[in-house]
């Protein structure tokens, strides 16, 4: 694998910045859009006060880090160091607001002594203030600009050992297995399901067929220059089968061979019938030639049989002429048992009808103008309703094509609330809103919240909420 590219520091330090924006702290605090208008040229740089100038200079005028609230305090109300650093434990306290208050009356009189009053005054205050809701240090902004760099690399060049790595690492980070390897295979590579003789205890990388890398070569823009492997799901993501089970199955075959069939696997694992059936429902068994329906039969009449038993007893070889599982019902088959699609997705199954009735694809938003008035459907992936955003909740929505991030004002989330939470699929009809032209940012001003019908269970397509 190369080295990770050096950055020039104008732009890691640009990268620094935008962690630390993101904070509760600057947001409250207005700092966000006055930084973003500087930095684009519109507005002049100019710190609130000529004494604030030194520790302001280097983010355009506006207070972005803890360190910046102890030198503003410093300069502008002539606190001592130790003073100084009493602010900084206040405003990393879990009581951070009112000993902020407690420290309101000193550094007015400060401000005061250096004849800073009034309005002017209280703008500092309040900005000193915001950082009490988490506001970073530098040396995290750093760290945490490091790890996104070096994260986004991977993520654009090696994606298919990015996306393993955070598969083998879960529950963790913000995304789903399933959003992620979803977002890998929009990317172009190949995802192969669970299988009995060839997957791992958890995911893992295996060379690419000769027509997976035909068609990686075949890459929209954003995929990576480089001909990627393929993600084979291991067994630890088949649900009731556990770790100990999984690593089991795996060990088994790596120790004493392929397994020459599904009698041959059941005894030799001994697995419990819920995992078999979990195992059959996931197309583990498609490598003795068995479709997941017949699977399935065969599991439920073979579980328990053990080396005691005489082979070919059990009547699984019997099995009745079952219909292979449709598009759809496969889909839902890998969701259930695994939690993710290896080749699909639910809303690629009602394409024709979206599209009929004039509902965008997520990818195909990019290329409309800013307040156009769309309509999206997708799989809810997440639900947040942070305590700073004054009431407003934000959806994720996910279809086959991309993610979009949905923003309910609080009167419209308070209209379609329980459509909201109820369904795991929803219709959204709203405005586009870019948050700086062609390019930026892009969200859904939400208007009207509906269900999406997509013939799943509700476990089946479960979001994560408000975390």
């Amino acid at each position: 694998m190369a080295t990770l590219p050096r950055l020039k520091p104008r732009e890691f330090y640009d990268l620094v910045v935008e962690v630390a924006l993101i904070r509760p702290g600057p947001i409250q605090g207005g700092a966000v859009h006055p930084y973003l208008r500087r930095r684009r040229g519109d507005e002049k740089p100019t710190a609130p006060h000529e004494l604030l100038e030194k520790a302001l200079s280097r983010t355009l005028g506006v207070p972005l880090f803890q360190e910046q609230v102890m030198q503003m305090a410093i300069a502008a109300a002539n606190f001592s160091a130790a003073e100084a650093d009493q602010l900084r434990r206040a405003m990393g306290s879990k009581r951070s607001t009112e000993k902020m208050l407690a420290l309101r009356r000193r550094l007015m009189s400060g401000m005061a002594a250096n004849k800073i009053t009034g309005e002017l005054a209280e703008d500092i205050y309040n900005k000193l203030e915001a950082f009490s809701s988490y506001g970073f240090p530098e040396s995290h902004s750093i760290s945490f600009a490091y790890l996104v760099y070096a994260s986004s690399y991977l993520k654009r060049y090696y994606p298919a050992a990015f996306t393993t790595a955070l598969l083998n690492n879960q529950p963790m980070g913000f995304y789903s297995p399933a959003s992620l390897i979803s977002d890998a295979r929009r990317h172009d590579v190949a995802i192969r399901g669970v299988d009995a003789n060839a997957s791992r205890y958890k995911a893992a990388l295996e060379p690419p067929t000769p027509q997976e890398t035909a068609a990686y070569r075949r890459t929209h823009p954003h995929s990576s220059p480089h001909p990627q492997p393929a993600i084979r799901l291991g067994f630890a993501s088949v649900r009731d089968l556990g770790a100990k089970a999984a690593e089991r199955a795996a060990a088994e075959r790596d120790e004493h061979g392929p397994y020459r069939g599904l009698e041959d696997f059941v005894r030799r694992t001994a697995l419990p019938r819920a995992a078999l059936e979990a195992l059959a429902t996931a197309g583990a068994f498609g490598c003795f030639g068995l479709t997941r329906r017949e699977a399935l039969w065969r599991a439920g009449s073979l579980a328990g049989t053990t080396e005691a038993h005489l082979p070919g007893t059990s009547g699984a070889e019997r099995a009745p002429a079952l219909p292979p599982m449709t598009a759809v019902e496969q889909t839902f088959a890998d969701l259930w048992a695994t939690g993710t699609s290896p080749d699909s997705h639910p809303i690629a199954h009602v394409r024709a009808e979206l599209d009929a009735t004039d509902h965008t694809r997520i990818a195909d938003l990019d290329d409309l103008p800013d307040r156009r008035l769309v309509r999206v459907a997708g799989i809810v992936t997440h639900r947040q309703r942070p305590p700073t955003a004054g009431g407003v909740c934000f959806l994720s929505l996910e279809d086959e094509t991309g993610l979009v991030n949905i923003v309910c004002s609080p009167a419209v989330w308070a209209k379609y609330q329980r459509v909201g939470l109820a369904h795991g699929a929803l219709r959204i009809t709203g405005h586009l809103e870019r948050s700086d032209g062609r390019g930026g940012a892009l969200n859904i001003v939400a208007g009207r919240l509906a269900p999406l019908r997509v013939a799943a269970q509700p476990g089946n397509l479960r979001g994560r909420d408000f975390r």
